[in-house]
């Protein structure tokens, strides 16, 4: 179940249609698919892709995205710390950013920079399907300790999905050391 966090309020919202309604006004579109499959560590990308592609195919579709793969991302990962010091930093794509949580758990961070929003997070989880918009500051934190996540990507094009770093040092003052 996901969680939305607003740090400097002290707020968190667990309920999913309020999670959805705040990020929806926000243009991050926020779903959620059934996730019923379990894979162990050793599921290969073929078939988690052919597992949900009844929902994967349409929802590509109707959004003109091209191609999809799955990132697994746990302890076993080699250089795990390097990989998430690279996503913990405010960054922006030119593309959509599109998850869907198979298995597993990560934050994504907004700082969507204007007056009216603060700061805040989304703990994704088994059956959660993001999609950041293009060009939206944010950064990705799967966990210091025991990182576990699954999660099927969506591109148009790859290439759209290279992180280009603001620098603005916010994620510092909001990431655990």
């Amino acid at each position: 179940m996901a969680v939305l966090n607003i740090p400097d309020q002290g707020k968190s919202i667990s309920d999913v249609a309020e999670i959805k309604s705040f990020l929806n006004q926000r243009g991050v579109l926020f779903d959620q698919w059934e996730a019923k499959i379990a894979f162990d560590e050793t599921a290969d990308q073929e078939t988690v892709l052919k597992a949900y592609a009844h929902a994967l195919k349409p929802y590509m579709e109707s959004n003109g995205y091209k191609t999809a793969d799955v990132i697994n991302i746990n302890s076993q990962t080699p250089n795990y710390e390097a990989v998430r010091n690279k996503f913990l930093s405010e960054h922006i794509h030119t593309e959509d950013e599109v998850r869907f949580f198979v298995d597993g758990k990560g934050f994504f961070w907004f700082n969507l920079d204007n007056d009216k929003d603060p700061i805040f997070n989304v703990m994704c989880e088994a059956g959660d399907l993001i999609s950041v918009p293009a060009n939206t500051k944010h950064w990705f934190d799967a966990g210091k300790e025991n990182p576990s996540v699954k999660a099927i990507r969506v591109f148009i094009d790859q290439s759209g999905w290279v992180p280009h770093y603001t620098e603005s040092g916010v994620d510092a003052t909001y990431n655990p050391a």
